[in-house]
């Protein structure tokens, strides 16, 4: 491998790694969801699982909630994280949504 070759590869991957950490900090300073928000109004999003209007939302059952779903762009243990439902917005671990789907 010649040198400018070299040094390119070194120079993308280092860029790479800069993009990915601030779109990473960029995410973690995104606003939360809040209850008002129409499209969680829409989709029936509660910030604790456990306040889930059962009646309105049948689907939903206990053990449910972002953390465990497969929308959720974070680790089980982030507190808050996006959410493509939510573009731009993280939503709470704790939280649910009627457009949950079980993490396979």
């Amino acid at each position: 491998m010649n040198n400018s070759r070299r040094t390119f590869l070194i120079t993308s991957i280092g860029v790479a790694s800069t993009i990915a950490l601030s779109s990473r900090q960029a995410f973690a300073d995104a606003p939360k969801v809040a209850e008002s928000d129409p499209t969680a109004q829409a989709l029936g999003y509660k910030e604790d699982a456990t306040k889930v209007d059962k009646a309105k939302y049948p689907k939903y059952a206990a053990g449910q909630d972002c953390g465990n779903c497969s929308f959720y762009q974070g680790k089980p243990t982030d507190a808050y994280a996006p959410c493509p439902m939510f573009a731009g917005k993280q939503v709470a671990s704790k939280g649910w949504c009627s457009a949950y789907n079980k993490k396979g």
